[in-house]
C-alpha cells in the first residue's frame, strides 16, 4: 500500500545523532521544495569560511553598507556548491529575476540581482546566502526518514534567521519537545 504524500516544503529536516555523514552531521536543513520528484533544501547552520565581503570582493561587487562584511556563507549542501542560493523575507516592491516563492513570507532567488541590491543597501533586510544545496531524488528523502535519519518540523523564521547557528540544529528540535543531547547516536527500529 502506497502511503499519501505529503510535502515536507517550509519544513526543517534535523539530522539525527546516529547520522554520521560528514556533509550532513549535525545539521539543519530548510526544506526549499518537496513534491513527487524529489526535494530541495537548504543547511542553515554550517558556515562556510567564506565571509559577506569576500563574495562580494569576488563578484566585484563594491560593498557600499559594510554592514555585512561579516555574515557567514554557508555550506548550503553538496550540489552545485559553485552556485550562490539567497533565502530571504519577501519584501515590498522588491522583485529578482529568478525568485522561486516557499511560502507567503519567505522566498529563494538564485540570481546575481539580489546581490547586487544587497551591496547597494538596497536588499531584502532579512537573508542568508548559501554556496550549494541539498537535494533528494524521487522517494530519497521519504526512504532517509523511514530510516531514522531525519526528524522534520514546520520551520521557523526566528530559528532560520535571527539565532546563532550553533544554536539552531538543537532549537528547531526544542520544537518537537526533543532534546538531542538525550537521544543515542545508535539507529534502531521498534
Amino acid at each position: 500500500m502506497t502511503m499519501p504524500f505529503t510535502s515536507l516544503r517550509d519544513h526543517f529536516l534535523i539530522s539525527m545523532p546516529h547520522l554520521l555523514d560528514d556533509t550532513f552531521a549535525q545539521t539543519v536543513i530548510y526544506i526549499c521544495d518537496h513534491n513527487e520528484y524529489g526535494a530541495m533544501g537548504i543547511v542553515v547552520n554550517r558556515p562556510s569560511g567564506i565571509r559577506m565581503c569576500d563574495l562580494l570582493n569576488h563578484l566585484e561587487l563594491e560593498n557600499q553598507t559594510g554592514l555585512e562584511s561579516e555574515r557567514p556563507i554557508f555550506n548550503g549542501g553538496p550540489v552545485r556548491d559553485d552556485r550562490g542560493f539567497v533565502l530571504h523575507t519577501r519584501a515590498p516592491h522588491q522583485e529578482w529575476l529568478s525568485t522561486h516563492a516557499i511560502n507567503d513570507d519567505i522566498c529563494l532567488t538564485t540570481s546575481l540581482d539580489i546581490l547586487e541590491a544587497i551591496a547597494r543597501g538596497e536588499g531584502p533586510d532579512t537573508f542568508l546566502v548559501a554556496l550549494g544545496y541539498a537535494g533528494w531524488g524521487p522517494e530519497q528523502l521519504e526512504q532517509e526518514l523511514r530510516e531514522n535519519l531525519w526528524l522534520s518540523c514546520p520551520a521557523n523564521s526566528d530559528i532560520l534567521f535571527h539565532l546563532p547557528l550553533e544554536d539552531r540544529l538543537h532549537a528547531a528540535a526544542a520544537t518537537l519537545g526533543i532534546n538531542l543531547n538525550l537521544l543515542t547516536a545508535h539507529a534502531g527500529h521498534a
